[in-house]
């Protein structure tokens, strides 16, 4: 998928709005206001994850659910559904009982799905209300120790050296990971390829064995 930089400039500017809107909406929702906050919760919890286990989203879930559960004295149970860039278990999630018993881990790529397509059965802005921002970190580049580089300005020569011929791998179309690899190529003037993954642990697999760089 290759990215024009008015489709770029949209996107960043239209996930940015997104999640801005998102922290408004839920500064206006008063805690006394939801019917089952004062005895949630009343059933073990289930935490959707669009992703395979291993990545970031899991690991954070599951760090989640442990300190939850400990907390509210309820099993906060981690379930995976990888696929379509995390809008399967969104859908999931949207289809669910509206009674805080099934919660999403958001990525930004939720937002950037909104904006993506319009063939979704479900609204991401409209059928979900957040909750709380629960993390927030830094973006690393990685490659292969086979490949002969140790800087960026080395992987930048390396890849114009070599158009159309180096990959770079992410959890999914219209991931954080695929824009910022779409940023790059486009402040940088290299020619990568985008493979999209279906999480981030087998993107690192991959990379780790070699496969596809």
């Amino acid at each position: 998928m290759k990215l024009p930089r008015r489709a770029f400039l949209y996107l960043a500017a239209g996930t940015a709005a997104v999640l801005a809107v998102s922290q408004i909406s839920w500064a206006q929702i008063s805690w006394a206001q939801i019917p089952w906050a004062q005895a949630y919760p009343s059933r073990p919890v289930r935490i959707m994850v669009g992703f395979p286990p291993g990545g970031p989203a899991d690991v954070l879930a599951r760090l989640l659910g442990q300190r939850l559960s400990e907390r509210l004295g309820q099993p906060f149970i981690i379930e995976n559904r990888p696929g379509a860039s995390g809008n399967i278990a969104t859908e999931a999630v949207t289809r669910a009982p509206a009674d805080g018993h099934t919660l999403l881990l958001v990525v930004p790529g939720n937002a950037v799905s909104d904006l993506l397509s319009d063939r979704l059965n479900f609204s991401f802005m409209r059928d979900t209300t957040p909750v709380a921002g629960i993390s927030n970190g830094p973006l690393v580049m990685e490659v292969n120790p086979a490949i002969p580089v140790h800087t960026v300005p080395e992987f930048i020569a390396y890849t114009r050296d070599r158009p159309g011929k180096v990959n770079f791998a992410s959890p999914g179309t219209g991931s954080t990971i695929q824009l910022c690899g779409e940023l790059f190529k486009m402040m940088t003037g290299v020619n990568m390829v985008h493979v999209p993954y279906r999480g981030n642990a087998p993107a690192l697999t991959d990379l780790i064995a070699g496969q596809g760089s």
